[in-house]
């Protein structure tokens, strides 16, 4: 239910932010906009100021006379705006047998046309701009300023690969480190479809490990791969009666030891706690400002009632921007998305990465939707950011029925210094359509797929 809640929201956001790009400019440039709608197939219920509030299709003869019908309909998964004069996604070409009308599209000039097709574009794009300043002014850009590695799980992929505990990591694929945030960046996504050459730093001396990119996780979702030098292990909730309760545990015990191992991960507390039923354990524990030892024996079940989490202790920095400075920044923002994009197509076109690993339908974008809301607003707003410059960048794309199809035969009208035969307009609709509807399901397959 989360999923479907947060997919409707993120899809409504972005829908309603495009098509009133469309519906506006059309309005400004002199032409009527017939609908506007959220979701498309059947109206389930709309107004207009001819009807007012109805139920239900209108007749098929209505005329709203310049008047918009905002409706809401069945299936939704976008929108539309229908514009008097145009061959759109509605198919609807009941003009072509009348001479242009002064508020039809048809009818405008090249740059009153352009500026409608481009206007849901522009505004996907002033939207993602519009929050990344927000996250630039009003946050910051985090910096953990450490790019050592705090432990290595002895059988775990981070140790099979040659890493260990300790290590310094310098460059990768020549691209210099200073921060986590880089690391991560150069490892999952900057480097999509390559393999790794890492040169690190251990006890003083140079090592360069080479790692073939299928032996690399797509991202941490599953488990943690590398952890930065700071992260430990935090008490959560401590349950009532609980052995950790009656042994003086409290939230947000940072845990530094158990029996004189250091901990760095909530696994590994839990196989030190596991292993010791019935038997009396000590644990070193950071509160507040002070070191503190308690001793605790786990219960029959190997459990001390605690929930385990993790905290990073290490230095972070935040680089705040001033007011027009951060819309400079949210600018370079949407540059290197953009670039990141175009660089992905090009190592799915040439077979570097798999298509169902670059794209996501419905089912991925819910998932990724509910997962950013529960990390908080600020996450929730940056995926919807990352989400409104995608979708701009699809729609330019030079696609029949897309915004960018629309472009080009308006060009090409203009060149021509005629309009192309609404038959073969009609015909280019629908076998745009057809493939944009295929190319769907393809995804949606492979999103249930990967579930």
């Amino acid at each position: 239910m989360d999923y479907i809640i947060y997919f409707a929201i993120t899809i409504g956001i972005l829908v309603f932010i495009h098509e009133f790009g469309h519906f506006a400019a059309a309005k400004l440039s002199g032409m009527r906009a017939d609908v506007f709608a959220i979701g498309f197939g059947k109206r389930l219920f709309g107004w207009n100021r001819k009807t007012g509030f109805t139920f239900g299709e209108l007749p098929k003869d209505f005329d709203g006379e310049g008047h918009t019908d905002y409706r809401l309909c069945l299936l939704p998964l976008g929108g539309y705006v229908k514009i008097a004069g145009m061959v759109d996604e509605s198919m609807d070409a009941e003009f072509a047998g009348r001479p242009p009308q002064p508020w039809e599209f048809r009818a405008k000039p090249l740059l009153s046309k352009v500026f409608v097709i481009t206007a849901g574009v522009l505004m996907n794009l002033l939207l993602a701009w519009l929050i990344f300043w927000g996250a630039n002014f009003f946050q910051g850009k985090p910096f953990t300023e450490t790019t050592t590695i705090a432990f290595v799980e002895s059988g775990s992929l981070a140790d099979s690969l040659g890493f260990r505990s300790g290590d310094k990591i310098l460059t990768i694929n020549g691209q210099s480190v200073n921060n986590w945030e880089d690391l991560r960046n150069e490892i999952f996504i900057n480097t999509l479809g390559e393999d790794l050459n890492i040169s690190l730093l251990r006890n003083g001396e140079t090592v360069n490990l080479k790692i073939p990119r299928n032996r690399v996780p797509e991202d941490e979702s599953q488990a943690v791969f590398l952890l930065p030098e700071g992260v430990k292990p935090v008490v959560g909730e401590v349950m009532k009666d609980s052995p950790a309760e009656k042994s003086g545990f409290k939230s947000n015990d940072i845990l530094i030891a158990i029996n004189d191992v250091p901990v760095y991960t909530p696994k590994q507390v839990t196989q030190l706690i596991s292993s010791n039923k019935g038997n009396e354990i000590n644990f070193k524990v950071f509160r507040e400002k002070d070191t503190t030892n308690l001793a605790v024996t786990p219960n029959n079940e190997g459990k001390i009632g605690v929930a385990i989490g993790t905290v990073f202790t290490g230095k972070v920095n935040y680089k705040a921007y001033g007011f027009f400075e951060s819309f400079y920044y949210g600018w370079l923002d949407i540059v290197k998305m953009t670039n990141l994009t175009f660089s992905m197509l090009g190592k799915v076109f040439s077979g570097n990465i798999e298509f169902k690993k670059a794209f996501g339908g419905p089912i991925k974008i819910a998932q990724y939707a509910a997962k950013s809301a529960d990390s908080g607003l600020s996450s929730f707003l940056y995926f919807l950011a990352l989400l409104s410059l995608s979708l701009a960048i699809l729609n330019i794309m030079p696609f029949p029925v897309l915004d960018g199809g629309h472009l080009v035969m308006i060009i090409i009208e203009s060149i021509m210094g005629r309009e192309i035969p609404i038959k073969i307009k009609l015909a280019i609709q629908q076998v745009g359509m057809f493939l944009l509807l295929l190319l769907m399901a393809f995804i949606v397959y492979n999103d249930i797929l990967s579930l």
